[in-house]
């Protein structure tokens, strides 16, 4: 039930129990090719093998339950995949191959799958922020710190901001997904029992992937699984940040952006909640809590880990899960947003004028001095004498609008 509300259908599908059992077979077959083109098994065997990997033959639930026992599924699929291929080409079902090889790999082709709907996504959402900056490169609006007004920006430069945490959140995941590596190594990372060709398999084997093939056999050496699970979290509070922002400029009292259509309430009838944004947020800290098991398992015992590995791996699902999450539900809040320029500069205006304090200070230290004219502004901010000089906060928008276009001019040059 909450998994619908929080992670988009076909991405839910892409980190079920059905995507992870498709992955292993998906290893094992490539294993059994890799290995009859090295010559150490028949390619009889190879093609059997291949042929009896169709998940449909075999019950996920069914090997969880029976991976009780040795800790993991992939020992009971062995003997499952084994009975299905029969004959003598059963003997060669996962040759020289140890557990953790076949999950490591299924989790990196899960991990792919999935940040390639990611950043799919992603690129959609920066289309969307890439927008909002251009139609309101202009619009004023106040700039708002440890949630006081402070300054006038721009509607445009907030969404250029949004654009530019996506981009580099967009390319460190990318980064992290290029690398993903194969994992083949045997039971403590010397793969002799494939003997000369070892090494030969193991590149064969990235290859049939589609995998980075790796300097060496990784399984203690966690860090690039911490670096996919911090790209994940980076992406996820990206898009959560973006969310955030939308739900204070969205309060009541504020007014200045609406979600279309907003959330309904089970009680209030009028109430229009910024649900697309609220769904971002809870993602964001759902991935951020699900990637930090990723690195808190970077430290691992010897050749093999206890306890470590096996926490990565609903970890994993989670944080790819929550991060796309994120990324869907702040791309519905900017879909069709309403932006309200007229309440901006109205909020610009509730301060009396004490927004343009900033500008007004620095005008008069021409005259009185910095420090003088700080205290004279603040003075007459204090006895509610407003300030000595009318001053439009479009006129204190600095390089607002040239920052806007850098950001865009990268957007356009990334993903255009």
């Amino acid at each position: 039930m909450f998994d619908e509300i929080f992670v988009p259908a076909e991405t839910r599908d892409a980190v079920s129990d059905r995507a992870w059992l498709d992955a292993m077979l998906a290893a094992e077959r490539a294993l059994a090719v890799a290995e009859a083109r090295a010559g150490l098994i028949p390619e009889q065997a190879a093609e059997a093998i291949a042929a009896a990997c169709r998940a449909g033959e075999f019950d996920p639930a069914e090997l969880g339950e029976d991976g009780r026992g040795p800790g993991n599924p992939v020992e009971p699929l062995v003997r499952a995949l084994r009975a299905a291929v029969q004959g003598d080409a059963a003997d060669y079902v996962h040759w020289g191959a140890t557990s953790q090889d076949i999950l490591d790999t299924a989790a990196m082709l899960v991990a792919r799958d999935v940040t390639e709907l990611i950043l799919g996504r992603l690129a959609r959402v920066a289309g969307e922020c890439a927008a909002l900056a251009e139609s309101h490169r202009d619009t004023p609006m106040a700039a708002r710190t440890l949630l006081q007004q402070a300054v006038p920006t721009t509607f445009g430069l907030k969404a250029a901001g949004w654009l530019v945490g996506l981009l580099d959140a967009r390319r460190g995941l990318a980064r992290a997904r290029e690398a993903l590596p194969a994992q083949l190594g045997s039971a403590a990372g010397t793969l002799a029992p494939l003997g000369d060709a070892g090494v030969e398999v193991s590149r064969l084997f990235a290859a049939e992937l589609g995998l980075a093939e790796p300097l060496l056999p990784w399984h203690t050496n966690r860090v690039r699984i911490a670096e996919l699970g911090s790209a994940l979290a980076i992406t996820a509070g990206a898009a959560g940040k973006i969310g955030l922002d939308l739900a204070l400029l969205a309060q009541t009292e504020v007014g200045e952006v609406a979600e279309a259509p907003g959330g309904i309430s089970s009680t209030m009838p009028q109430k229009r909640n910024p649900v697309g944004s609220t769904l971002a947020v809870a993602c964001a800290r759902q991935a951020a809590a699900q990637a930090s098991v990723l690195i808190a398992a970077l430290p691992q015992e010897h050749e093999r880990a206890v306890g470590s590995w096996h926490s990565e791996w609903p970890a994993l699902s989670g944080a790819l899960a929550y991060t796309d999450g994120a990324a869907d539900a702040v791309g519905r809040a900017l879909d069709g947003l309403q932006v309200n320029a007229e309440r901006m500069r109205a909020n610009l205006e509730l301060s009396g004028g004490a927004v343009m304090a900033e500008q007004a200070s620095f005008v008069l230290a021409q005259e009185l001095g910095r420090q003088e004219a700080q205290e004279r502004v603040a003075q007459s901010l204090a006895t509610g004498e407003g300030l000595a000089t009318d001053l439009d906060p479009g006129s204190y928008l600095g390089s607002a609008g040239t920052f806007v276009d850098r950001a865009l001019e990268a957007y356009r040059s990334e993903l255009r």
